[in-house]
């Protein structure tokens, strides 16, 4: 009789695998599109001790989201292999410790901001990290393709919250027309054509995992075309914060030319064919060039303001 499958023996821990938890990379995004809330916020420009402590508030939160979403998914993550190596999946931390530092992590987030500047900011923290996990990681993620679509709205508050923690409102006549909000929205629909670019050329991971990512569901032709379309709606965000008067000439020249690349790029992913063997180039190059077209516009609109500041 052969012997079944055991899983791996749990080793101690270390600093390097509570870090890998909170997922780093991730958090680096939401922790530069918070501070560049901060930054764009109106009126004074926040005492620089409450400013750090309230984008360190945010990193934690964002790190307590990395690592509740790895303590769900650690059979998700072992059936990957991207994402087999990570701590737990790969033995180096059982699953209740991993529980006990996203719980705390994200309970002490939540908190020192409230503390730091004010509970409109904790609050909305406190929703993204719930948001991150409820929504998006358990009930979202396993069960639909669109998941990526509604569950973007959780890497869409950083900017949100670090406008709140500047200015203690995001409130307007207007809301989804007023400045923290488009960057919101900017975030959102800049999350499918993202992640469905890696999804492309992941798709075998998430087809092995059970998870329902659109290449997996409907193929890799209708992910293209979606691809392309949220891209149009994406750009004419990005270009619009400048047309509505919320940044000025330097940003609004960058978006337009980062936003016509970005096009540029989506349209050759969305319209080619499936069956040309170049091992995904132009998805792999629409998604890291997504990422820096993100961190740029971001850091345009700072510079924008602090050039009108001058």
């Amino acid at each position: 009789m052969a012997d079944a499958p055991s899983l791996p023996l749990t080793m101690p821990a270390d600093w390097r695998d509570f870090l890998a938890l909170t997922k780093p990379r991730v958090m680096s995004l939401a922790i530069f599109t918070a501070l560049c809330g901060m930054l764009v916020a109106p009126g004074e420009i926040i005492h620089p001790v409450l400013g750090f402590t309230a984008i360190l508030a945010i990193a934690l939160g964002a790190g307590a989201s990395g690592a509740l979403n790895q303590w769900y998914e650690v059979d998700v993550d072992r059936a990957m292999k991207r994402t087999a190596g990570r701590p737990l999946p790969s033995g180096r931390m059982d699953k209740v410790s991993a529980l006990h530092f996203g719980v705390g992590l994200g309970v002490f987030s939540v908190l020192l901001l409230g503390f730091a500047t004010n509970w409109t900011a904790a609050a909305m923290l406190a929703v993204s990290i719930l948001f991150y996990l409820l929504v998006y990681t358990i009930w979202l993620k396993p069960r639909t393709p669109q998941n990526i679509v509604i569950g973007g709205a959780a890497g869409a508050f950083p900017p949100v919250i670090g406008w709140a923690a500047a200015t203690g409102d995001v409130s307007t006549a207007v809301p989804l027309l007023s400045m923290p909000w488009m960057m919101f929205l900017l975030i959102f629909l800049w999350t499918p054509p993202h992640f469905w670019a890696l999804s492309l050329f992941v798709r075998t991971d998430y087809a092995n995992a059970g998870i329902p990512m659109l290449p997996v569901v409907a193929g890799e032709s209708a992910t293209r075309r979606q691809i392309f379309l949220y891209t149009l709606p994406m750009v004419a965000c990005a270009v619009a914060i400048w047309l509505i008067g919320y940044a000025g000439l330097v940003y609004g020249v960058i978006a337009t030319s980062l936003s016509l690349l970005f096009l540029l790029l989506a349209t050759h992913v969305g319209f080619r064919s499936t069956e040309t063997d170049d091992g995904m180039k132009p998805e792999r190059r629409l998604f890291w060039f997504s990422i820096l077209y993100l961190f740029i516009l971001f850091a345009a609109l700072v510079a924008d303001r602090w050039i009108g500041l001058v």
